[in-house]
């Protein structure tokens, strides 16, 4: 499971970086930077979902004192 979400949030920078890369090269005439914000946007919200869902089901356990462990 977390190998799945780390994967998840690597590919959520690398679209953010390609959003950076877009916006230097298109220098705003075109909507790829746009489109990449918003997969980016998308995403994380799909990925926020399911991690709540997952949570909710106990299909993964939150840590309920982080900082004593």
């Amino acid at each position: 499971m977390k190998i799945i979400v780390l994967s998840i949030l690597a590919g959520i920078v690398f679209m953010l970086f390609s959003a950076m890369r877009y916006m230097m090269t298109d220098k705003g005439k075109g909507t790829r930077t746009v489109k990449a914000l918003s997969m980016r946007i998308g995403i994380s919200v799909v990925l926020f979902a399911a991690l709540i869902a997952l949570m909710l089901l106990g299909y993964i356990e939150p840590n309920p004192n982080p900082l004593h462990q």
